[in-house]
């Protein structure tokens, strides 16, 4: 059971939630909400390689930042000490080899995105390049990764081994829209409470070069802006009452969630950061149910 939380903690559980959210969504839109089940064979397999391949990426994030971390996060397993540097290596090859092998029985569509957010996760973290430093890199890399190539690409993927073309449905617009401005903003508050680590160690992230509420400002607007998109596509263009309601409910929730940080406590950043996070999830939980409502 030790080993099982050092390994949960060490996956960085809110960015597998979203994986596995964003995968099923989109394996839902594919489907049109009909017939799930005739295609779970291929879910499965995505979920694996997709899971697999962000295991890869958040572990060798942390292998790299290990002293970053020592300040910034000291719970995470290497810089708690809980794991090992040599098991956390093991433990991200064998990520990467099961997420290649997965996404080859899927189709090579898959293998491609896998290839993909392989390619821009090492340049992400790993020395010389390393975007992570700097802020807007950053922000394009993770905005590359859960905007664009996992909305676009996975329902691509799925479309192709489900309905044997790549006409894709109109829907991944708006959600693709939203995530990507969502994204953005997940790039600028993760920095957020981890100020002291980056400044140490030259980082410079939005936070550290124009201030935490400059950073909240923007991103909140970035925010707001994809929630008023979506409700106006959805009220205003395609009528889909259920979807408008949701986003409505969702974009109060977001403010209220907004309004209760306080930037001078570490303790308020850190919760409305985690809370951020269960709007991502439920942006993905609203497009799967509206499919499977209408």
């Amino acid at each position: 059971m030790k080993a099982l939380t050092i390994l949960y903690k060490f996956s960085r559980p809110h960015t597998i939630w979203g994986s596995i959210f964003s995968i099923t969504t989109l394996y839902i839109i594919a489907c049109e909400g009909n017939n799930l089940s005739a295609n779970l064979g291929y879910l499965l397999l995505t979920l694996i390689a997709g899971v697999s391949c962000n295991i890869f990426i958040v572990g060798l994030n942390q292998i790299i930042d290990i002293e970053v971390d020592k300040i910034n996060k000291p719970n995470l397993p290497i810089a708690a000490g809980t794991l090992s540097i040599s098991n956390a290596y093991k433990i991200i090859y064998s990520s990467l080899i099961i997420s290649f092998i997965a996404a080859a029985f899927a189709s090579y569509v898959l293998v491609i995105i896998i290839l993909l957010c392989v390619v821009i996760g090492i340049a992400y973290s790993v020395p010389p390049i390393q975007l992570k430093k700097h802020h807007l890199p950053a922000a394009i890399s993770i905005t590359l990764v859960r905007g664009i190539i996992v909305n676009i690409g996975m329902l691509l993927h799925f479309t192709y081994l489900i309905n044997k073309n790549f006409i894709l449905n109109k829907a991944i617009v708006p959600l693709t829209i939203f995530i990507m401005a969502f994204s953005i903003a997940i790039a600028w508050f993760k920095d957020l409470a981890d100020t002291a680590g980056d400044a140490k160690y030259n980082f410079k992230t939005f936070p550290i070069l124009y201030s935490k509420k400059a950073a909240i400002i923007i991103g909140t607007t970035l925010v707001v802006l994809a929630y008023g998109y979506t409700i106006f596509w959805s009220s205003f263009i395609h009528n889909y009452t259920f979807l408008t309601i949701g986003q409505s409910i969702l974009f109060i929730l977001f403010i209220l969630n907004v309004s209760g940080i306080k930037l001078t406590n570490q303790l308020s950043i850190q919760k409305f950061y985690k809370r951020f996070w269960i709007f991502f999830f439920a942006e993905y939980i609203l497009f799967a149910a509206w499919f499977l409502y209408m």
